[in-house]
């Protein structure tokens, strides 16, 4: 006998996004706690591969908690119940030998399921399209020191910027908001000069693909700020709301 752990597994599968899907009990032994979510995930694959059975379909790439690609609904959080972090840092001595873990994919009406715990946020994607670019002037490249930034403005812009699209915001929210990730990509640019003179078109696309998309309104439960694993501040959802009315008003009149 090892001096790893027993877990059992309760793992949603599906096989496409028409298929029914359900809860697949599987059993695991001597499982190190120093593995990663992600590394246990692949034990089983390899066990399930032995057999010749499908292994399970999960989503991963960077595995250091930089793209975002991890995610798993584990025990009814998205990336578990660690906070700040995503999945893929995760570790096993989480849990205790012996534990039920359920394991299941991010669930929103525009975040439809690929396959088992793998869905597709490509929605994201096309919000941030519908965002666009940002202006350069070409040329010489300028003065590192021309434009100058308050230092708590480029804080506060950068704290927006960690935000890797995971989904974990419209995961945990009930409504499936997506305000956490809108209000981060908006008030990215918004807080900084480069941003500003696509200031006005930006946020009024982006709202509207992001309703185009369908997901929930926001109800300030902060259930995405409190789930985020990079700890987005609820401040992001008061700064688009402000550009948003602001820009709304201005082209009424």
């Amino acid at each position: 006998m090892g001096n790893g752990m027993n877990l059992h597994l309760k793992i949603w599968r599906q096989k496409d996004r028409n298929a029914k899907g359900k809860l697949v009990s599987y059993e695991l032994q001597d499982i190190s706690p120093d593995m990663s979510f992600l590394e246990m995930m692949d034990v089983l694959n390899e066990i399930l591969i032995k057999k010749g059975e499908d292994p399970v379909a999960f989503d991963h790439d960077c595995r250091e908690g930089i793209c975002g690609c991890c995610s798993l609904f584990i025990n009814g959080r998205p990336h578990g119940p660690q906070e700040g972090i995503a999945t893929c840092q995760l570790h096993m001595r989480k849990f205790k030998d012996g534990d039920t873990i359920y394991v299941e994919p991010f669930r929103a009406k525009a975040f439809p399921v690929i396959k088992d715990l793998i869905v597709d946020r490509s929605a994201f994607d096309r919000i941030v399209m519908a965002g666009g670019f940002v202006s350069v002037n070409t040329g010489g490249a300028p003065d590192a020191n021309s434009v100058l930034i308050p230092k708590n403005e480029q804080e506060w812009a950068m704290d927006a910027a960690q935000c890797i699209g995971c989904g974990a915001c419209v995961a945990a929210c009930k409504n499936a908001s997506a305000m956490l990730f809108v209000g981060a990509k908006v008030s990215h640019f918004a807080r900084l000069p480069q941003g500003h003179p696509e200031r006005e078109r930006r946020v009024l696309a982006m709202v509207k693909q992001m309703q185009l998309e369908g997901f929930g309104t926001c109800t300030n439960t902060e259930a995405c700020s409190a789930e985020c694993p990079k700890q987005i501040s609820m401040d992001v959802i008061a700064q688009v709301r402000r550009e948003y009315y602001r820009t709304a008003l201005k082209k009424e009149k």
